[in-house]
Order: C-alpha cells, then structure tokens, then sequence
C-alpha cells in the first residue's frame, strides 16, 4: 500500500527539482452501471486491483486486495467452526476414476465439468487422473476405512482449497471460474437429528458472512429437488439478489447428504447396541464467489464500495498541502493520525506520493473502495481537525483531532449498517409476489425475484424453464424460504393450477 511503501514524508525544499504532478486522468470507468452491467464489472475488478485476467480463459489472478477479504472472511470462520469442534484437513487435489464414479447421481451432475490429467511429459497416462470438482468422492473412502465404531462418531472435517471445474458459459471473475478458492466441510453422525442441526448451524454462519460482513442480504432456504445437490438428500443456500440484472445467485450451500453416500462408499459403524449402522452426513461450503457478490451488490460508478469489516484499508489518509503551506507540519499530522488510528485497532494508511496531485489519490483509492478517505489540509492543520469522506455516500464531516478514534468507529460502523440498509432496500424493491402465470411473466420481464406459490413438483419446474428459455436464460427455483408467509387453504400453484403447498422465490440467477 501507497502509505507502507514510503519512508516517513519529508517536504521538498522549494528550489528542489518538482517532479511531475499526475492529473486525474485515466482512473474512471468508461462503463456505467446501470447501462452495461457486465462491463462495468470487469472494468471495476480490474481497476480497483481485485483480479488480474490469466492466459488461460476462466482463470484470473487474486490480487492482495482481494485476498485480504477472503482472508477476513476466513479468520471469521475458522474459529466459528472450530468451536463445533470441526478440525481442518487438507486431502489431495486428484481423484481416481474408480472413485469418482462411485456415486451415480453426483458424477452425472460434475461430469461436464471435471478436468482430466492424461499425459505425464510426452507420455500418456495408462488411467487419467480428475482434479476434484468436489471433494465427497476424495474423503469418502478414508471415512469408511476411519469410522468403525460409535465411538469414531461424530467425524467433522473441514478444508480450505482450491477446486476446479471447467466451466464454459460465460466465466466471470469470482462468480464463474475455471478454478476457485473455498472451504468444504465433510460431517459424519450417527443421527439424522444431528446432521439436521449442523445444516443450519453451519447455514447460519453463511448468513452472517454476507449480512454482518459483506453487507448484503440473503434468503435462507430449501432449495427443489431439481436445483438440490447431486446425490444429497436435501439442500439449503443462502440466496442473494443483484437488482442491476434482475438476478438471484447462490451465496452458499449447506447440504444433508443423508445416508446415500455412506451406502456407496460403505461408511458403516457398530452403534451402542452391537449393530451395524450407516452414517448421516452433511457437506458444506462457501466460495470466493462471496467477494464477487459484494462488488455486483455495492459497487458504483466511481468504482468498488468495500465495507469497513472486510476492507483492508479502512481509513486512507491524504496530505493536501497547498502552496506556502506549511508541507511537513500537514504530513506530520498524517503520520500520526495513522499512528493513532492504528494503535486503535483500525486498518489505517497514508498515501505520500508526490507524482499525484490530491485529487488524482481521491479517485484511485474511490476506485479501490476505501471506505473513509481523511484529508488534512492547512485548515485543518491550523483547526486542530482533519475532515472525512465517506465511500458510500460521499458525505464530508469535520472531525476534532481529539475526537479521531471515537468518532471515526463511530462513522466505520455507521457505513457498515448504512451499506447493508441500502442494499436490504433496493434488494426488497424488487420482489414481487405473484399468484398466476401471467403475473408470473410480466414479473420476470421487469427482472424482479419473485415470490409465488408452487405445488412443489418437479415436472412443473421443468415445465416453467422450459417456457421461459430465452436469450435472458430461464427461469427457476432459487429456494423456499425458511420464514414462509402464510398460505391461505385453496391457494392454487401459479404455474400448474395445482394445490400450493410453498411459497417459493423464483428467478434468473447466475
């Protein structure tokens, strides 16, 4: 960062040599946001040094920028899970054949996008080797050969890694890629009520990411036979929305496996009473999708919009000495309001370079999302203050240097809750409930998330993709919430004329 790359400012003498003073060009977005949604986001993935795109199609470079928030979200995590006494792991990156097709259902819902090694130099591999779309069929077989008795249960393992899965459509930074980072968790009971629990214990844990950390609201719900996890017996997400395309996207999922896997890969334990018994077991994870979601949901046209808990430059802080000032008394007063922001416990920085002029600063660290820009100036040097601006809104407030800590956490979590608020806002705008088909379409034409009753039926749902494939992609369940309005007796399906027996959120989605 500008502030860590500098040794302590020292002001030019004035018959020193100027070096030249960058302008502001070349920072904005040529795109705008709501105009073309798609190139608005690669540009600001890219200018706010987020990713780097790769030479290889649907692979991109995490830069530190981005990878500090994942960071963030895992130190969040991490002890979260361990406190369910979850302990990390790491299995291998390549998977057997043999092993991989084990499970019928969950290699036919993987197999278009499992990547293959079949030669080693100039030689061709007598039997190819997948790299792990998913992990189920890597750990599977060591439960077996680990779980033998009741006591062995419960078997609770997590991993933070890397999967692949060779997608073709449409890949997009964070949201669709070639490969990714995430942690997937591998549970094994001897209950059904215990694996029950854990599904939403865990599925609580990805609420809080997005809403207490990232600030977007999500949807907790039960996703339809037909969108559930291959070869699991039951599936929840946490559903976000991004008003700009009228589309839904999984945040992250928490699956009930049941006894399906146990079966095939023979996960079978002696219980308390001398019998044989199969597991319960459950799989669940979070992506660096989550980062992707934050950018569509806050971003703007100057750029990313971080929210404090996950930015790792919280505060930058901007000398603007003018001419005859007094230069190093204002870069004096940087120093040390970084200082004593940081004592703090706030992830402050100072940006001291002298080949950009103050305005240049303003819009590159807007561009990378910096919540609060503070900038000292000769009055604020001579008024004992320094004068904050906010990201999210733009808003400038006169702070008394005396008054720096409290009232700078003061606006850092007013800009967490003011994020999610907006957010929460535009999200709830743009859902429409509806009742019959026709309802149903124009909803969907108007990109809203819509809340209809269903007969549940999984050759209705098909029925609904099919009717609405278009160029915008079909529609389909994105899953029914948890918290279910009420369902007045005679409520008919909006799509078949059937009996309703859920209110479900449908929609484009990612």
């Amino acid at each position: 960062m500008a502030g860590s790359e500098a040794k302590k400012p020292v002001a030019k003498q004035s018959g020193a040599k100027k070096k030249e003073v960058k302008k502001e060009t070349g920072l904005g977005l040529t795109h705008r946001k709501a105009e073309n949604f798609g190139e608005w986001y690669s540009e600001v993935v890219v200018n706010a040094e987020m990713i780097e795109y790769y030479d290889i199609s649907g692979c991109y470079i995490l830069r530190p920028w981005s990878m500090a928030i994942w960071e963030i979200l895992q130190e969040f995590f991490d002890p979260e899970i361990k406190k369910m006494k979850i302990k990390n792991c790491y299995f291998p990156l390549f998977v057997s054949p043999g092993v991989l097709q084990k499970e019928k259902d969950h290699v036919e819902g993987f197999a278009p996008e499992v990547a293959w090694v079949t030669k080693s130099g100039e030689s061709e591999l007598e039997i190819p080797i997948a790299i792990r779309p998913t992990s189920e069929t890597v750990m599977y077989p060591y439960y077996s050969k680990w779980i033998r008795g009741h006591r062995d249960l419960p078997l609770k393992l997590n991993q933070w890694c890397n999967v692949v899965r060779w997608e073709f459509s449409n890949p997009t930074p964070f949201i669709r890629s070639r490969e990714f980072l995430w942690q997937e968790g591998h549970t094994a009971f001897a209950t059904k009520e215990e694996a029950d629990a854990e599904v939403l214990d865990i599925l609580e844990l990805y609420r809080r990411i997005y809403e207490e950390y990232l600030a977007v609201p999500v949807i907790k719900g039960k996703k339809s036979e037909m969108e559930k996890f291959a070869g699991g017996l039951y599936t929840t997400s946490v559903e976000a929305f991004v008003p700009n395309t009228g589309r839904g996207i999984q945040g992250a999922t928490s699956h009930c496996l049941g006894q399906n896997f146990a079966k095939m890969f023979e996960i079978n334990y002696e219980n308390e009473k001398g019998e044989k018994a199969m597991v319960w077991q459950n799989s669940w994870a979070y992506s660096t999708r989550t980062i992707g979601v934050m950018v569509m949901v806050h971003g703007d046209d100057k750029g990313l919009v971080l929210p404090p808990k996950v930015a790792s430059v919280q505060v930058i802080v901007i000398p603007v000495p003018y001419k005859d000032a007094d230069t190093q008394g204002i870069f004096d007063a940087c120093s040390a309001t970084v200082n004593t922001l940081s004592e703090a416990g706030i992830r402050a920085d100072s940006d001291f370079r002298d080949n950009y002029s103050p305005g240049w600063k303003y819009s590159h660290w807007e561009m990378k999302g910096v919540p609060l820009r503070i900038e000292i100036g000769p009055k604020d040097l001579a008024n004992k203050q320094v004068r904050a601006v906010r990201r999210d809104n733009g808003a400038k407030i006169d702070i008394a240097s005396d008054d720096l800590v409290v009232e700078i956490k003061k606006l850092l979590d007013n800009i967490q809750q003011n994020l999610f608020d907006v957010a929460k806002q535009k999200r709830d705008e743009c859902i429409q409930v509806v009742h019959s088909w026709d309802e149903f379409v124009k909803a969907l034409n108007q990109r809203k998330m819509i809340l209809a009753p269903w007969c549940d039926e999984e050759e209705v749902e098909a029925d609904v993709k099919a009717r609405t494939k278009g160029e915008m992609g079909a529609a389909k369940t994105l899953c029914s919430p948890f918290d279910q309005p009420e369902l007045p007796e005679g409520t008919k399906c909006f799509a078949s004329g059937k009996p309703a027996t859920k209110w479900t959120y449908w929609g484009r989605s990612y």
